[in-house]
C-alpha cells in the first residue's frame, strides 16, 4: 500500500500594510477595515505543508532543508521587513490581507516543490487571525 504523507513547515516574517482602497471614501473603509486602515505591521507565520510518498531511500516526502530554501527563496525574502502595499512585486495591486498574502505565498511556491505537492499554505497574521489557501 502507497500512502501519503504531509509535512508542515513553518517560519516568520515581518512586514508592514494597511487596509484601504484608494476608490473608496473614508468612512468606507472605516466600516470595512477598521482601525487597519492606518498603517501597521505584523510578526507574521508562515506554515507550508507538502505531500507525496515517503522516498525508500531517504525516508522522507521532502527534505525539510529544501523546503526551508524555497520557502526563504521564493516568499520570506520578498516579504521580510517589507511593506506589503509598496514593496512587494508581486502584492502590487493586491490589498494585502492574510487571504491575499496566503494566496500569493501560495502561487509563488506551488512550482517548487516538485515530486512533493504544496498542498497548503497558512498564513497566521495575529493569535486572533490566520488564513489557509488549500489545492484542489
Amino acid at each position: 500500500m502507497t500512502a501519503n504523507v504531509r509535512v508542515t513547515r513553518r517560519a516568520t516574517f515581518a512586514a508592514a500594510h494597511v487596509l484601504c482602497r484608494s476608490e473608496w471614501s473614508d468612512e468606507r473603509n472605516r466600516e470595512a477595515f477598521g482601525e487597519d486602515v492606518n498603517e501597521h505591521g505584523h510578526s507574521y507565520v508562515v506554515e507550508v505543508t507538502v505531500g507525496g510518498t515517503v522516498d525508500p531511500d531517504t525516508g522522507m516526502v521532502v527534505n525539510l532543508s529544501h523546503v526551508d530554501d524555497v520557502l526563504r527563496r521564493e516568499f520570506i525574502s520578498a516579504v521580510d521587513h517589507r511593506h506589503l502595499n509598496r514593496d512587494v512585486d508581486f502584492l502590487q495591486g493586491v490589498l494585502p490581507t492574510a487571504e491575499n498574502i496566503a494566496l500569493a505565498a501560495f502561487r509563488r511556491l506551488q512550482p517548487a516543490f516538485k515530486p512533493a505537492r504544496l498542498l497548503k499554505v497558512r498564513v497566521v497574521e495575529s493569535e486572533n487571525n490566520a488564513a489557509e489557501v488549500t489545492a484542489d
